[in-house]
């Protein structure tokens, strides 16, 4: 729990920074991939094979993908229509991903623009909400309070 937040932390020290081949474009490095040197070094938190966050963080983005755990066939259906459920509502959710990165259930896109925009807020503060509001808190086992 204290390394998921002290890595998200490390990782949100985000900064505007403007694309290096198109000039007057700033997009998100973590998606767009197209300067090696911007990008950060992948992180995967696992409690097992199945509980897993990924913090892929660049100069002016941070990724964050979570693995919820699945036991059953149930668990998996109920869990694949929920998030489906808040894909469909993205652009309600200000960094909600629509697709999640693959082999996890959410994804988050952080932004140096959502940085600024929450500077009196912690910004991991958000996807604690998203998850508390949505159930998905209570699959870890623990609080998600980064």
């Amino acid at each position: 729990m204290i390394l998921l937040r002290a890595t998200l932390q490390a990782a949100l020290c985000l900064e505007n920074f403007s694309s290096q081949v198109v000039e007057r474009h700033n997009k998100p490095e973590v998606e767009v991939r197209s300067s090696k040197e911007l990008l950060l070094q992948p992180v995967i938190i696992s409690r097992n094979e199945k509980e897993k966050v990924l913090i892929e963080g660049s100069i002016n983005s941070v990724r964050v993908s979570i693995a919820v755990k699945q036991a059953d066939e149930i668990e998996k259906i109920l869990c694949h229509k929920f998030m489906r459920f808040m894909m469909m509502r993205a652009e309600n959710f200000f960094i909600l991903r629509r697709k999640p990165v693959e082999g996890y259930d959410i994804s988050f896109l952080i932004t140096n623009f959502h940085t600024e925009q929450m500077q009196t807020a912690q910004p991991g503060d958000v996807e604690k909400q998203t998850m508390y509001r949505r159930g998905c808190a209570g699959q870890w086992g623990f609080s998600l309070q980064f």
